[in-house]
């Protein structure tokens, strides 16, 4: 019964596409309802792959495959596991909640914005349960698609067009090194099945220059200092519901690749490069929490601070141990709530006054107490406040670091204290002190539609931290099996 459940995951949101399509443009709440209806239901299926999921075995699960190119022996190949599964369900989480956010900032092309939500899903979706190399590729790339046209026709000031390039160049340029490495990969294996390919067994030279290869298309989307050029610059130009995509989501698709691929694939050479690593996580760490003080823009202070953790992710993804591996992969889930909530919360200010500048906002808390109430909240949770998700995950990455390399913990530990000061100082700035009436006239507090789309993210910012077993469980297996390769 259950098998075909993935296949329908990915057919929902298309299908929803095609009714939407159909629908008259002039219909616009029809096509927002028809929407959202789409994604609520792939959400729940999803909760439903959850409750089926089998925590004892670390195969992969709901496994469907189909022929596509016979004479190349690539299949259509589908299945998750538990590392896969909680992306997949981030994913269907953070959808419908975008195009409710969006229920009234959106104005023009009302239908082609919809459109490109429920193909971004299906994409999306497919990138996590996909286990064909050339199928993620495919995948991978066809994300950049709906994301450039979604910052580039509906971003909100003039550099848009810009930043949508600076995306859509910077990770298909890196992409171009991963794609040369599963060309190398079939031409010596004769596949591209993932599951055949975690037994396969290359030279250790060949692996080093195959991780290379697939670190140049992964690095870039986390993304990691140098390569964190595009994503201040997207964010900064995306509406809001993008700029939750892309916290939300797209920046893990670096760190499952890392750990789909580069780790159980090509351990020597992951052995070799994570002295690299953990230096370049490090100064990430440090130089962003740095620059994140400086900044003067709401969204760009969030956008830097998402750098600074994700790699925090990158130091317990290659940390070679259970805890800071599984401490990774609970910090991306927790980031994809708390940071995609601090850019709802941006964007509660910036639908009410159109400015991002920090320095006409001041007092809020006056006029808008529940708002100052819910930014708190996840302005504590993105400082790792214990009882918070991002505690739990913070926490075992640094255990998992501290165990592999007591310096590189030591110095990271410092990303915690500045994260705590720019986070503390960005709050201060806007909650408190004497309104600016000069600046801002009219003030309201969070609408009932607001508050509907911020309770998800609450409810799940303090289960994940209070009680995070629900989440580990399922992925024991599945990362002790990763660290056995």
């Amino acid at each position: 019964m259950f098998e075909s459940i993935l296949v329908s995951l990915l057919l929902i949101p298309v299908v929803g596409a095609l009714i939407v399509f159909l629908i008259p443009s002039r219909k616009t709440t029809l096509i927002k309802q028809t929407s959202l209806i789409a994604t609520m239901l792939t959400f729940f299926l999803s909760l439903l792959l959850w409750l089926e999921f089998d925590n004892s075995t670390s195969k992969f699960q709901f496994v469907k495959t189909f022929p596509w190119i016979y004479a190349s022996n690539i299949d259509i190949s589908l299945g998750v596991d538990g590392i896969s599964l909680f992306f997949i369900l981030l994913t269907t989480f953070l959808i419908p909640l975008c195009i409710l956010t969006s229920w009234e900032s959106v104005k023009n092309y009302v239908k082609e914005y919809m459109i490109c939500f429920l193909v971004l899903e299906t994409i999306l979706i497919a990138v996590f349960s996909v286990l064909d190399l050339i199928l993620f590729y495919v995948f991978f790339e066809a994300v950049l698609i709906p994301m450039f046209l979604l910052i580039g026709v509906w971003g909100s000031r003039e550099r848009k067009i810009y930043a949508a390039y600076l995306l859509f160049l910077y990770t298909l340029l890196g992409s171009l090194f991963m794609l040369v490495a599963i060309l190398m990969i079939y031409f010596q294996t004769g596949t591209t099945d993932v599951q055949i390919l975690m037994s396969a067994s290359f030279s250790e030279e060949r692996q080093r220059l195959l991780w290379l290869a697939f670190f140049a298309s992964f690095a870039v989307k986390i993304p990691m200092v140098p390569f964190h050029i595009w994503l201040p610059e997207a964010h900064v130009e995306a509406p809001t519901a993008g700029s939750v995509l892309l916290a939300g989501i797209l920046l893990k698709l670096g760190g499952y690749g890392f750990l789909r691929f580069s780790i159980p694939m090509f351990p020597e050479a992951t052995a070799y490069f994570t002295p690299l690593v953990f230096t370049m996580s490090v100064i990430a760490i440090i130089y962003t929490s740095l620059t994140t003080l400086r900044q003067t823009d709401l969204k760009r202070i969030i956008a830097y601070s998402s750098v600074a953790h994700m790699n925090f992710v990158t130091l317990g993804l290659f940390s070679g141990n259970l805890q800071g591996i599984e401490g990774s992969i609970l910090l991306m889930l927790s980031h994809g709530v708390v940071s995609s909530a601090l850019f709802l919360c941006i964007g509660v200010l910036y639908d009410r006054h159109k400015t991002r500048m920090l320095k006409y906002y001041s007092g809020m808390v006056q006029m808008m107490p529940i708002f100052g109430i819910i930014f708190l909240l996840f302005t504590m949770a993105n400082i790792s406040l214990p009882g918070t998700s991002s505690f739990v995950g913070e926490f075992l990455v640094l255990v998992g670091a501290f165990q592999s390399n007591t310096s590189v913990a030591f110095l990271a530990t410092t990303g915690i204290i500045l994260g705590a000061a720019y986070s503390l100082w960005l709050y201060n700035r806007v909650a408190f002190g004497n309104l600016k009436i000069e600046h801002i006239h009219e003030f309201s507090d969070v609408t009932r539609r607001e508050f509907a789309v911020f309770v998800p993210f609450i409810f799940l910012a303090l289960y994940m931290g209070i009680y995070p077993e629900v989440f580990l469980d399922p992925m024991h297996v599945s990362v002790a099996n990763l660290l056995v390769k």
